[in-house]
């Protein structure tokens, strides 16, 4: 086999590596990255910062059952509990909220934009049957939790089975 050959194998084999690894990393995170929109309420400060800002943000999330309860926390630094406005639509609890701009600090010619602003939304699927109406809230050191109590036919009841 000629070098060229080699060296073409060797890159095709490198390629279908990277798109493999690509492709798991967006199974992996597609339902935590979140795309964050501008909101027409932007100051005009804010505006050519959010439009450098790559609009898509990462809202880390864990849904956990709890026995007698489904809990959600997502990770949801830099805001305030009064950003949030949070629902239960279905069997999805939707998340939206807007990150606001607080200050810009700029040195040198250089600026590195890594954080999205603006609104967002996020629907997150809920294993069990929950009432919404009971729900429970609380945001603490950049962490959203909720606690949403499982209906009476979701919670998991314990039968003993005896063996004859």
């Amino acid at each position: 086999m000629s070098t060229l050959q080699q060296i073409k194998n060797g890159m095709s084999q490198a390629w279908d590596s990277l798109v493999d690894g690509w492709q798991h990393l967006y199974r992996r995170a597609a339902n935590a990255i979140t795309r964050f929109s501008r909101s027409s309420e932007d100051s005009a400060d804010s505006h050519e910062l959010a439009a450098r800002s790559t609009g898509w943000g990462l809202l880390a999330s864990e849904v956990y059952d709890d026995n007698d309860k489904v809990v959600v926390r997502v990770e949801a630094p830099g805001m305030e509990g009064s950003d949030f406005n949070i629902e239960v639509v279905e069997n999805y609890l939707v998340i939206r909220g807007q990150k606001n701009i607080e200050r810009e600090h700029t040195e040198g010619r250089y600026h590195i934009v890594e954080c999205a602003y603006g609104s967002f939304e996020r629907a997150l699927p809920l294993p069990e049957d929950v009432i919404a109406d009971e729900a429970k809230a609380s945001y603490k050191r950049g962490v959203l939790r909720v606690e949403l109590p499982k209906s009476s036919a979701a919670r998991r009841h314990r039968i003993d089975v005896k063996i004859k």
